[in-house]
């Protein structure tokens, strides 16, 4: 039975009042996770001056990391042996927009998405007994970091372009290249490394995974840039005759890019809800503002292109999220759903995005003043049309599968 019509936790009101259609063990998780958002790791951001633009050390991720793990939130999306929540695709949508609709500088980390458990849950099946205890396991009890590099700087969306070489010798691999825009690297202990183990010289690329120690010799992360959102979580991984056991490559040869891929669907769709967290966050931040902006002796709420703009913004913000909760419930039955998904990143990355921006024009000259959460929320969104796929691939993948399998999309 799904829990009834609610705001749950009450910490942050509904903006538009609907029923939760997740199973009560989400309720539950969504609430206990809003109180550890506003309650304590608040008052950690307010002593340590963490916002957006002042990114946590790993000194101070690791204390949010095992206190998450500690309240049982940190492993919950591993399966089942390893500690998870056997959580529907439906539920981790919900839980991650409550998540983000916090406003929480902390967001990305209480699960541990750039670096912790949503990285390493679709190894589980792949990994050896050995990888499990060396990489695994420290990852999922919150005591080791590890990221996922695949993108070079010729090599985004055309994955397969990547040039990073990796040389069997003997016992060894051989690694030597350069990884780019590496999410979650600047903290990490680990990597889930993408490199070619094709001959020189050969047509086709071989692309495998490896499991790459970022303190080993031969490998070093460079972080020295950030984002356009001010954020400081990215960073290059360069190795230079790095020495990779053969006991570290994940899987068979030449199948890393389909590990990489095989849970693609998911991984667009599970980034919609951090998109629409923050867009509702912008849609509060703007109603907000034109209650309390007086103007010509009245509230800014009170002139029409002020109220037309955020019906425009509450409308576009409620169809991206029947969008998005409708290709969850689709995974969940076992479709295939590989358009629905791209549909719902297309859509909701440029929703959110379009709410930023009138967010912004709702705030006038206070909304362009960096500091201001709608200025940082309107590049945080930016970025979205851009990560995981832009939004020209989304509109490819679409097009691919509604031509391939006439009536497929009717499922």
């Amino acid at each position: 039975m799904n829990a009834p019509a609610t705001t749950l936790a009450g910490a942050i009101p509904a903006l538009i009042e609907m029923p939760f259609e997740g199973s009560p063990q989400a309720a539950e998780l969504i609430a206990a996770l809003q109180d550890f958002l506003l309650g304590e790791l608040a008052e950690l951001a307010r002593r340590h001056g963490i916002d957006h633009e002042h990114a946590p050390d790993k000194v101070l991720l690791r204390r949010v990391w095992q206190r998450s793990h500690a309240l049982g939130f940190y492993g919950m999306t591993l399966p089942e042996a390893m500690g998870g929540r056997k959580l529907s695709v439906l539920d981790q949508v919900l839980i991650k927009e409550a998540i983000y609709a916090t406003g929480s500088s902390f967001a990305p980390h209480v699960l541990g998405e750039l670096s912790g458990p949503p990285r390493i849950g679709a190894l589980v099946r792949k990994a050896t007994p050995w990888q499990m205890q060396q990489f695994i396991t420290p990852v999922a009890r919150a005591e080791k970091a590890i990221c996922f590099a695949l993108t070079e700087a010729s090599a985004g969306s055309d994955a397969g372009a990547l040039q990073t070489h990796a040389t069997l010798d003997g016992e060894h691999y051989v690694l030597n290249g350069r990884k780019r825009f590496i999410s979650g690297s600047p903290f990490a202990d680990f990597a889930v490394l993408m490199a070619s183990t094709a001959p020189e010289g050969a047509a086709e690329r071989e692309i495998s995974a490896f499991f790459v120690d970022l303190h080993a010799p031969g490998v070093e992360v460079v972080s020295g840039y950030k984002t356009m959102a001010g954020q400081s979580h990215t960073g290059d991984i360069v190795l230079s005759k790095a020495r990779v056991p053969t006991a570290q490559l994940i899987g068979e040869p030449g199948r890393g890019l389909a590990l990489a891929l095989g849970r693609i669907t998911v991984n667009r769709l599970l980034h919609c809800p951090a998109m629409l967290g923050l867009a509702q966050v912008a849609l509060r931040d703007a109603r907000d503002y034109a209650l309390e902006r007086r103007q010509f002796g009245r509230s800014i709420a009170q002139f029409q292109a002020i109220q037309h703009m955020l019906a425009d913004m509450a409308t576009q913000w409620a169809a991206a999220r029947a969008l998005m909760l409708q290709t969850a419930r689709a995974i969940d039955a076992g479709i295939d759903a590989r358009a629905q998904a791209a549909m719902s990143k297309l859509f909701c990355s440029e929703a959110a995005f379009g709410i930023a921006d009138r967010a912004v024009q709702i705030h006038g000259g206070e909304g362009i003043v960096q500091g201001r959460r709608v200025e940082l929320l309107f590049r945080m969104l930016r970025m979205y049309r851009v990560l995981t796929g832009t939004s020209e691939i989304q509109r490819n993948t679409i097009a691919k599968e509604l031509l391939a399998t006439p009536g497929s999309l009717a499922a």
